[in-house]
Parts: structure tokens; C-alpha cells; sequence
């Protein structure tokens, strides 16, 4: 079994089995990507005092297991915020390069000490019982077939409701695997991947019957995560004739610390 998610070779990202998605055994999970373009973001010209309040990733199609290169610029400059464009490239058999993935991210400045405390109730405060308290679950879609994947073998998780039950769930992840060659994964990172999951998490429709996959994800932050388990407290919205969006709450241990959107694409396989 792959020792990391990735393997870096030169400025390539290769792909291991650990991040292998659900939907196709050639494609990869949405939030292996995540985790190393928020990683790329978080490097790209640092400013002091600015931390990622929004990542924002459009999935163009589905990302092959295959080498994968990110290009990160900066579109607006700025001593109070910073908005951050990246591309993600995958090498595709035959020899060329397609655009898989665009994503961006906005640094804020963040709050001084001056400002006055917000009044009462305007705080999320509520924490989610801790991973302690859940259930070690291998989260797969056929959970007789033992191959790795980034939500079986990659995403240790701890469930706090029962993951066969259809609707709302409540999960805590940690990455089990270092995100590149020996090099553990940023709370950041470690957010970006846990946000990908909330579709799967509560899912509203079987598995087996319907396909449900999302055409992006956006995070917002009210403060940066902290730790290695990121939590998540996640719901689907389904109208006939409308469009299908997965809402999660993010969490540390501390209590929550944004919250993750994804518009799916849903249909009968």
C-alpha cells in the first residue's frame, strides 16, 4: 500500500492508489486535489497576519489518476487581502495536457485585538461530540472489495451517526497518510479534504441506484482550522426540478470554523 497520497517528481504530483475516488477506479477523489492546491496556495507568496478565508474549487472533469501539475498566481495583490488564482493540469495517456480543476482563494487580513467582542449568539459556538465518541467506519462504496482508496484507506474516520442511514451525518476525519512523499498534510489541507466529503456523508439517495457528484466546492473560514481532525457536520437539499447542493459545517476540536458548499450533479446510474 502507497506510504502518501502523492509522490512529488520535480514539479509533478503523482497520484497514488490513496487518493483514488469513488465513482471511478481511473479517477481521483475531489478532495486529494483540494489538499494539495490548498497546500500550493498557502505557499504562494505568504503574507503575515492574512490567513485563507475562502477556497473556492470548479472541477472541470473528472481528475485522472495521473501526473498532475499546479500553477498558482496572484490576481489581486494587497496589504488587507490577497485573491489567488490557481489551474490544475493532469498528463493525460497520449501525451498532452488538460485543465482539470480551477480554484482560487482570498487571504484577509485578520481581526485585531481592538475590535469589540460580537454581541450574544452571534458566535458558532456549538461543538460536535468528539472523534472519541464516533464510530471507526471504513467508508466505501462496495465495502467487500478491500482496495485503497482516499475515503477507505486514505481518511481515517469516526462516524457520530450511523453511516447507513440516509440524510444528514456527522463525521471526524484525519489523514492517515502523509499528502506528499513524507510530508504530512496543513490543518488547511487537511479542511480542504474533509469538505469534498459532504456529499457522501449525507448522502439522501442510495449509492447503488443514482450517481450524486459535485461539480465544485467552496469553503469559507471564520477563523483557520487547527489539528489533525477536522470535523464535519453535512446535509443534502434535492428538489425535484432543482439543483442538488450538499451544506456542511467544518470543525476542529476547538468548535466550528466555516462551512463547505457543492452544487451536485445528480442521476439515476
Amino acid at each position: 500500500m502507497a506510504p502518501s497520497i502523492f509522490l512529488a517528481d520535480g514539479e509533478r504530483f503523482v497520484p497514488t492508489e490513496q487518493a483514488r475516488g469513488p465513482w471511478d477506479p481511473e479517477a481521483l477523489h475531489g478532495g486529494a486535489p483540494a489538499a494539495l492546491i490548498a497546500t500550493a496556495f498557502e505557499r504562494h507568496d505568504p503574507v503575515p497576519g492574512a490567513p485563507v478565508a475562502r477556497m473556492g474549487f470548479e472541477l472541470l472533469r473528472p481528475i485522472p489518476l495521473a501526473p498532475l501539475t499546479v500553477e498558482v498566481r496572484t490576481l489581486r495583490p494587497g496589504r488587507r487581502v490577497q485573491e489567488l488564482a490557481a489551474e490544475l493540469h493532469a498528463e493525460l495517456p497520449d501525451g498532452t495536457r488538460a485543465l482539470v480543476c480551477r480554484a482560487s482563494a482570498l487571504r484577509v487580513q485578520e481581526i485585531g485585538r481592538d475590535v469589540p467582542e460580537p454581541p450574544d449568539g452571534a458566535l458558532a459556538t456549538e461543538t460536535m461530540p468528539g472523534p472519541d465518541q464516533g464510530t471507526p467506519v471504513r467508508f466505501a462504496l462496495n465495502a467487500e472489495v478491500e482496495q485503497a482508496s482516499f475515503a477507505a484507506s486514505a481518511m481515517e474516520m469516526r462516524w457520530l451517526d450511523d453511516p447507513k442511514q440516509l440524510g444528514p451525518g456527522r463525521v471526524w476525519m484525519r489523514l492517515r497518510h502523509p499528502l506528499v512523499g513524507e510530508e504530512a498534510a496543513s490543518a488547511l489541507a487537511r479542511l480542504a479534504a474533509t469538505a469534498d466529503f459532504g456529499n457522501g456523508i449525507s448522502a439522501s439517495l442510495p449509492f447503488e441506484r443514482f450517481l450524486f457528484i459535485n461539480a465544485d466546492l467552496q469553503v469559507h473560514l471564520h477563523r483557520p482550522p487547527r489539528g489533525e481532525w477536522i470535523g464535519i457536520d453535512a446535509r443534502t437539499l434535492l428538489h425535484r426540478g432543482g439543483i442538488g447542493l450538499a451544506e456542511s459545517v467544518l470543525h476542529d476540536l476547538d468548535g466550528p470554523v466555516g462551512r463547505g458548499f457543492q452544487a451536485l450533479v445528480v442521476a439515476s446510474r
